[in-house]
């Protein structure tokens, strides 16, 4: 294959990934509400465990374990920083 056919299999799969994200962040501000409702902290590290733990144990490919592991990381801190903001805003 060479880029030409390439790069529109990558623009497609980015925008599947745009709407899954905006889906995402669509629960992440749920459950931002949520804990600030119930006076619960931002951050749970056993819950952000579990969810790499779930996300290694379903990658195939272990060449790219690092980097989908390293990227779903990265998702869970900016989704920490928009809850924080979140929750801020409606203070």
């Amino acid at each position: 294959m060479d880029l030409k056919e390439i790069r529109p299999q990558i623009d497609a799969i980015d925008r599947q990934l745009v709407a899954l994200m905006e889906k995402r962040m669509d629960l992440v501000q749920a459950v931002a509400d949520y804990k600030k409702e119930h006076g619960l902290s931002v951050l749970d590290s056993g819950r952000e465990k579990q969810v790499l733990d779930k996300v290694a144990s379903h990658i195939q490919t272990k060449t790219y374990e690092e980097t989908i592991l390293e990227s779903m990381q990265a998702i869970m801190d900016l989704s920490k920083a928009y809850q924080v903001k979140r929750m801020d805003l409606n203070d």
